[in-house]
């Protein structure tokens, strides 16, 4: 009776992952469906609430202009993501760039003077372009098996 035992064990355990997979999948891609209309949701709204922001302000500065790419850019990659099942890297990339900028035009609008700070950001700038250049690079010369760029 022993000799049968592992083999009667191990034909359980492959009908249950015959049975678990598939609902495991299924509820893996709801989730990524669900995560993806909320936080394409959430990026409208806010950038709507930016925009109503700017609007009663009767004007839109710069930063207010960065602000609103940083949501164009996050909807594209949820848009992407979407449709292809692949986190665009150098999105992510395009929104730290963008952020960071963002955050120079607001300390020389409030200190008025270039400083260290600056300095630094400015290299995290060039640091996130080479990553992107480095990025764009792999893509193209290791593409992926399906074909996309990312």
């Amino acid at each position: 009776m022993t000799p049968r035992l592992p083999k009667d064990a191990s034909k359980l355990e492959d009908a249950l992952e015959r049975l678990t997979v598939p609902i495991g999948n299924l509820f893996v891609s709801l989730f990524h469906r669900i995560a993806l209309f909320g936080i394409g949701a959430a990026t409208v709204w806010s950038a709507a609430v930016a925009f109503i922001g700017m609007a009663n302000k009767g004007s839109a500065s710069i930063e207010d202009l960065l602000l609103l790419f940083i949501y164009l850019e996050i909807g594209a990659m949820v848009g992407i993501y979407f449709k292809t099942n692949h986190m665009p890297v150098r999105f992510l990339i395009y929104v730290a760039i963008t952020a960071v900028t963002r955050l120079i035009i607001d300390l020389v609008n409030t200190r008025h003077e270039a400083d260290m700070a600056i300095l630094f950001m400015g290299l995290t700038i060039l640091i996130l372009a080479l990553a992107n250049a480095i990025v764009r690079y792999a893509s193209f010369k290791y593409p992926s098996k399906s074909g996309d760029s990312d």
